[in-house]
């Protein structure tokens, strides 16, 4: 039944339905008689049998409670470590073992204690500044590094900020890196390689401190002059490339030529062993064109030698473009323009051919049926005879 209702019982101590809210001091006093008698503290005087039974009930309380407040403080040291995480385990607060992800269970406090450190989680460090060069310039470099915790115990109790100890080094790195190279190197073809020099200088110093850190990448963002001279320095990057394109077309077109100007001395080569192939192999004939003719001309001189002298009439007639004729019993001679007509017709000087004309009867002797041919060959008078 609630307490508020009529017939409830006031936790309160039957207070007054008007009466204003309990006293605290009063309060506190009843609820500590109470735990001295659970106990067996706080007896009445007129104790006799009575306070026998009620010394029993105390002890038996007080077990349970003693038991349960023992269970409540074993379970109190089970703990979890999340993914990505280790747990360090103190002992009175000296470090003895790390625990990786999972459950786990530890002495309870005061004994032991866990410390979680985030070993998966990638951290980053950015450092600009200025500083002097090998050549004895001024330039500004801004260097990122990412990192991650590679041991959780050197980590949390080897240094005492590690992270400002990583930013320390990463300084000095830079420092180092930088000052052992010219102003052009840097901020040209030698940035990725001072990256490096960073990151394995950086990894260096924080394995001789025992950091308990693990660099990642090391990227040098920023590498350029003080301002006052970076109109300059753009000059001098403008003609470096200037000088890698020119020399890049260079190297193309000897390229290009060289290969050509080989190609066409191996044709000359060719073609000038063809002609002394074909030259050698024309004489060769000739002569032995000749060793024939000389072999048939000592069998039969003189029909060896009308047959030359045949073959080289016909051989000059054919190129010339006179024509001759001969007519039988006739006075008369018509002169016909035959190179003229022979022209109109398409045939050359030497034509091979004679074109139709139709001739009227002159009673000359000359006609359609007249003997109108070139003459091929010229008879000797010896033949004639």
């Amino acid at each position: 039944m609630p307490w508020n209702e009529p017939g409830g019982k006031d936790p309160w101590g039957n207070r007054k339905k008007n009466q204003g809210p309990p006293d605290l001091e009063d309060l506190l006093r009843k609820l500590t008689a109470r735990f001295n008698g659970l106990f067996g503290g706080g007896a009445s005087a007129g104790g006799g049998a009575g306070s026998g039974g009620g010394g029993k009930g105390a002890a038996v309380g007080a077990s349970i409670v003693a038991v349960v407040l023992l269970v409540v403080w074993l379970f109190s040291g089970i703990y979890i470590v999340d993914a990505g995480e280790r747990g360090l385990v103190l002992r009175f607060g000296e470090y003895v073992y790390t625990t990786g992800p999972g459950p786990h269970w530890h002495i309870p406090y005061p004994v032991e204690a866990v410390e979680r450190v985030a070993v998966d989680l990638v951290r980053d460090a950015q450092h600009e500044t200025s500083m002097l060069t090998k050549d004895e310039n001024i330039v500004t470099v801004d260097v990122a590094v990412q990192y991650r915790v590679k041991r959780a115990s050197d980590y949390a109790f080897e240094v005492r900020v590690p992270d400002t100890t990583l930013r320390q080094a990463m300084e000095a790195a830079t420092r180092e890196a930088v000052g052992a190279n010219t102003l052009e190197y840097v901020l040209g073809e030698g940035r990725a390689e001072v990256a490096d020099a960073i990151s394995d200088r950086i990894q260096q110093m924080l394995d001789q401190y025992q950091a308990g850190l693990s660099v990642i990448t090391v990227n040098l963002q920023q590498a350029q002059p003080p301002e006052p001279v970076q109109p300059a320095f753009a000059d001098v990057v403008m003609a470096r490339e200037d000088r890698i394109r020119f020399v890049n077309q260079a190297e193309s077109y000897a390229n290009g030529i060289i290969p050509q100007a080989r190609g066409a001395a191996a044709r000359v080569m060719q073609q000038a062993k063809a002609y002394r192939d074909q030259v050698v192999a024309s004489a060769q004939g000739e002569a032995d064109r000749f060793a024939q003719v000389l072999t048939e001309y000592a069998r039969s001189p003189e029909v060896t030698r009308d047959r030359l002298y045949l073959g080289a009439m016909e051989s000059v007639l054919s190129n010339s473009s006179k024509v001759l004729m001969g007519a039988q019993d006739s006075n008369n001679l018509m002169y016909l323009p035959l190179d003229k007509l022979m022209r109109q017709g398409g045939e050359t000087p030497g034509g091979r051919a004679l074109p139709d004309f139709n001739l009227p009867d002159t009673g000359s002797g000359f006609n359609q049926q007249s003997d109108i041919r070139p003459r091929r060959s010229l008879m000797s008078g010896r033949e004639a005879r």
